[in-house]
């Protein structure tokens, strides 16, 4: 309780550094009390919802590195699963948080060697939890468009519902403006990945620009995008090359899960044999009364 005591004050004088060691000191706790068996593991779920909601003010006010600690916590197994059991709204502000920080992880892994694939992890695991909660508004159904269904008539029209959503909401209001520019580079960057060549006309449409403006405009997110594509000035159209995976980042896609399904396996194994002994008892028993 004092530590809960501490993180409200921390939030109510809006002291968002101690704010974020306070959030942590909670959070560690809950897994102490866990460990020593202080805390019942239904309890502990209650608690780390609880701790979910208060972490918005946190993270949402937090400008170093707030949104990276949000989806680092968010999509940890045990807050996972407090956030599809209890809490699916929350999946909203899951989805603008992986949406405004993907560039920037991506960048710093590009640094690494890594080629963005910690940004791509992020979008699989984010299309993973849509699918296991009930739960759906306009920030989730535009990524549903535009990852699972690659609707992009339907992203634009939710990507305009978007807007309205964001200016109402208490978090994410401040956000409305560069949600809505990285919402379109995705839109871009996903329309460009599925199409050898882009005509220029189509994007400046799209984009509400002129030609020439939308070119600039491409270059520069061509460049901080981490997209292989090259501009044909001749041709008036963008020309994408073929992305290819790294190793490192072909090794950790395969050996992501390989614990969880060893572990799945072992179970099954385990739940066979003893399937399999309880069978043999039974037959045992029957031969024994029928004798």
């Amino acid at each position: 309780r004092i530590l809960w005591g501490k993180l409200s004050c921390e939030i109510l004088v809006e002291n968002w550094e101690e704010a974020s060691t306070a959030l942590t000191a909670v959070k560690l706790s809950i897994e102490q009390l866990v460990y020593t068996q202080k805390m019942t593991h239904l309890e502990a779920l209650k608690q780390r919802t609880w701790l979910l909601h208060w972490s918005l003010f946190v993270f949402w006010n937090n400008s170093a590195k707030g949104l990276e600690s949000m989806v680092e916590l968010f999509f940890s197994e045990k807050y996972l699963q407090a956030i599809t059991t209890n809490a699916p709204h929350l999946l909203r502000y899951l989805t603008a948080a992986v949406l405004l920080c993907k560039r920037r992880v991506a960048k710093s892994t590009s640094k690494d060697g890594r080629s963005g694939s910690e940004a791509r992890k992020m979008l699989k695991d984010l299309v993973r939890l849509m699918h296991n909660c009930e739960y759906s508004d306009p920030i989730v159904e535009f990524v549903d468009c535009l990852c699972v269904k690659f609707d992009f008539e339907g992203a634009q029209r939710k990507l305009a519902e978007c807007e309205t959503v964001l200016q109402t909401d208490f978090f994410l209001c401040q956000r409305t403006p560069l949600f809505m520019e990285e919402a379109r580079v995705f839109v871009f960057e996903n329309y460009c990945r599925i199409h050898d060549k882009v005509d220029l006309s189509v994007l400046a449409t799209k984009l509400a620009m002129d030609q020439e403006a939308a070119e600039h405009w491409i270059v520069d997110l061509i460049r901080n995008a981490l997209l292989d594509a090259k501009i044909d000035s001749e041709m008036g159209c963008v020309v994408m090359g073929a992305e290819s995976q790294s190793v490192y980042a072909q090794v950790l896609d395969r050996t992501r899960d390989l614990n969880l399904r060893s572990a799945a396996l072992a179970q099954n194994l385990k739940n066979f044999v003893t399937d399999v002994k309880k069978e043999k008892v039974k037959k045992a028993r029957a031969a024994l009364e029928e004798e």
